[in-house]
């Protein structure tokens, strides 16, 4: 068995880019509910001030959030959210997050926080299978504390001229973070994302990101696709809005993919 077996708890992956619009919270709403079909038990930590995972998930009323288990260190029993999917769950966010950054500051723990709340001896009750952690569109405090509280980060690039620009800022901060306070965080991989097959320049960066990341790189392609787009609206993510559409099937096969790569498998 790989490092995720139990009784070693979830494995905790950082979506994080510090681009905006690059398909963040798609993928984390939407690997979060392809790894739920696969039978395991997923939990969304929305960490983006914006709170598009939360909203994306039917969160409405948000009496418990992520700035409380931060600053309030407030018991994650407290802000732990069931959604309407059985299995997922999640910590949802609010624009009250926008000043955490600044309120952390002063704590001497302030990498650690999320770190610190994520292993709370309440979470065993739980068992979750994965933990998902949704950062902000920056590299930001509440970036560096999911990656400390993380096993490793899950890069969504979108196909787009430029974008492996500004990559290598991500990684120089997660070599940073290996260095100072978490020596055992990798990288994920890379996941291509608004690909569009009959666009020469997609095809381009995927050329790119390959040659330059190799490995890293996952083979499932995130299409451009209406459904996508359409399903936050619905608050759902699009496996349970249109589960055969092509945005479900790319979701569905990163699913598989992730747990290929840890031979993780549903009891």
């Amino acid at each position: 068995m790989s490092d995720l077996s139990r009784p070693e708890g979830p494995r905790i992956i950082a979506v994080a880019n510090q681009k905006g619009g690059v398909g963040k919270t798609t993928t984390a709403i939407n690997l979060a509910a392809g790894l739920v079909e696969q039978g395991l038990r997923v939990l969304v930590v929305d960490l983006d001030p914006q709170g598009n995972a939360s909203t994306g998930l039917g969160i409405d009323e948000r009496s418990g959030t992520t700035y409380e288990l931060l600053i309030d260190e407030a018991p994650l029993t407290s802000v732990i959210r069931d959604t309407d999917i059985e299995g997922l769950s999640i910590v949802p966010a609010t624009v009250d997050l926008s000043s955490a950054d600044i309120e952390m500051m002063s704590n001497e723990k302030r990498s650690f926080l999320l770190h610190d709340a994520l292993r709370q001896t309440a979470m065993d009750a739980f068992g979750w299978d994965f933990i998902l952690i949704d950062c902000p569109p920056s590299l930001s405090l509440l970036t560096v504390n999911a990656m400390v509280a993380a096993h490793s980060v899950l890069v969504p690039l979108q196909s787009e001229f430029f974008a492996l620009e500004g990559l290598s800022q991500l990684m120089l901060t997660i070599r940073e973070v290996r260095q100072t306070a978490n020596p055992d965080l990798r990288i994920e991989g890379v996941v291509l994302t608004m690909f569009d097959k009959r666009n020469n320049l997609s095809q381009q960066v995927e050329q790119d990101a390959r040659d330059n990341l190799g490995a890293l790189v996952f083979d499932t392609k995130i299409p451009r696709n209406v459904r996508l787009s359409e399903a936050p609206s619905f608050a759902l993510p699009v496996m349970n809005y249109d589960p055969t559409s092509q945005g479900a099937a790319a979701y569905r096969a990163l699913a598989e993919e992730l747990l290929r790569k840890h031979n993780k498998v549903a009891a």
